[in-house]
C-alpha cells in the first residue's frame, strides 16, 4: 500500500486508542462498589497557592473493600485536603482522626448501579463518537489523495475498507470494556 495510505491510517489508530484510553481512564473514577484510589485521581488542593493533585500530597491506600485512607505528607494541610475531598462530591464523608483521613464508601444500591451503568455508557458512546471522528477524517484524506490523482480508486477502495476494519475492531473493544465495567459494577 502507498506510504500516505499508511501514514493515514496510522494517525487514525492514534486517534481511536486516544478514545480508547479516555474512556478506560474515566471508567477508573467510576466507583463500582469497591474503593479505587483513582476515584480521588481528580481531586486538587490549593497548596499554598497552587492547586496540586491529591496524590502528589498524600499516600492512598486500600485497607479494607470499601474503605481507603489517605495520609497526608504536611499535616497542616489536612483541613485543606478534608476540604478539597468534600467538595470532590464523591459520595463520602471524610472522617478525621487527626493523622488518617479515613473515606468509606457505602454500599450500592439497585438504583445507585443502574445510574453508574447510564454513566459509564455515555462514556462508551463518547469514545464511539471519537472513533467516528478519526473514521471521517481518514476518508476525507483518503478522498482527498484519490481525488489529487496521488491513489487509484482500487486503491482508494482497498484503504477504505482496511479504515473500516480498524473502526469494527474498535467499536468492539469500546463494547468490551463497557461490558466489563458494567458486570463490575452490578456485581454485588
Amino acid at each position: 500500500m502507498n506510504e500516505m495510505i499508511d501514514e493515514i491510517l496510522a494517525s487514525c489508530k492514534d486517534e481511536i486508542q486516544k478514545s480508547i484510553n479516555h474512556q478506560l481512564n474515566e471508567y477508573m473514577v467510576v466507583r463500582a462498589g469497591r474503593a479505587n484510589p483513582h476515584i480521588l485521581d481528580k481531586v486538587f488542593i490549593d497548596y499554598y497557592g497552587v492547586p496540586t493533585p491529591l496524590k502528589n500530597m498524600a499516600s492512598i491506600t486500600v485497607p479494607e473493600a470499601r474503605m481507603l485512607c489517605v495520609s497526608v505528607w504536611d499535616q497542616s494541610q489536612v483541613k485543606n485536603v478534608i476540604k478539597a475531598i468534600s467538595m470532590a462530591d464523591l459520595g463520602v464523608t471524610p472522617n478525621d482522626d487527626g493523622k488518617v483521613i479515613r473515606l468509606v464508601f457505602p454500599a450500592l444500591t439497585e438504583e445507585r448501579r443502574k445510574d453508574l451503568v447510564k454513566d459509564i455508557k455515555k462514556i462508551a458512546e463518547e469514545a464511539k463518537i471519537g472513533v467516528r471522528g478519526a473514521r471521517r477524517d481518514a476518508m476525507e484524506m483518503i478522498e482527498d489523495l484519490q481525488k489529487n490523482g496521488e491513489i487509484s480508486e482500487d486503491e482508494q477502495t482497498n484503504a477504505e475498507k482496511e479504515v473500516q476494519k480498524i473502526i469494527d475492531n474498535a467499536c468492539d473493544k469500546i463494547d468490551e470494556n463497557f461490558k466489563a465495567k458494567e458486570k463490575e459494577i452490578m456485581e454485588v
